[in-house]
């Protein structure tokens, strides 16, 4: 792969009860529970204006998943056939770039509360996204 270097800087970051990746649900919507996105104080003027009751795409960034991974059984599941992780959801890959779609439930400051949110307590924040289809997009 290519030698050249992009850096990210997280914005924030999440609190949520959630501290173990193999007893975290694997999608958002499947039990995951609500937690926080907790932003740095330099990104305040970009979080003013999201509102609860919206819908955000957040990008993570997956720390403790395995950068090595290319192929994987989808959803751990051994007795499906082993499939390029482009083509599934799975942490482990190449850039391990989280991708949720989150309800909004509250904004108080730089604290964000959330649901359907499944990453794991002090996973770093890259971006929060509209979700478009809405009637209100920018």
């Amino acid at each position: 792969m290519s030698e050249v270097r992009h850096v990210l800087r997280p914005v924030g970051w999440v609190e949520s009860p959630l501290t173990d990746a193999a007893t975290a649900p694997k999608q958002g919507d499947e039990g995951a529970p609500e937690s926080w996105l907790v932003f740095v104080p330099e990104v305040a003027p970009a979080v003013r204006d999201l509102r609860p009751g919206t819908d955000v795409l957040v990008l993570t960034w997956l720390d403790r998943a395995r950068r090595d991974v290319l192929t994987v059984h989808p959803r751990g599941d051994v007795s499906r056939p082993e499939t390029g992780v482009f083509a599934t959801r799975s942490p482990h890959r190449p850039n391990p770039i989280g991708l949720h779609r989150v309800r909004l439930l509250a904004v108080d400051g730089l604290r964000v509360r959330v649901a359907d949110l499944e990453a794991l307590d002090g996973t770093p924040v890259l971006d929060v996204k509209p979700v478009l289809g809405g009637q209100d997009e920018r």
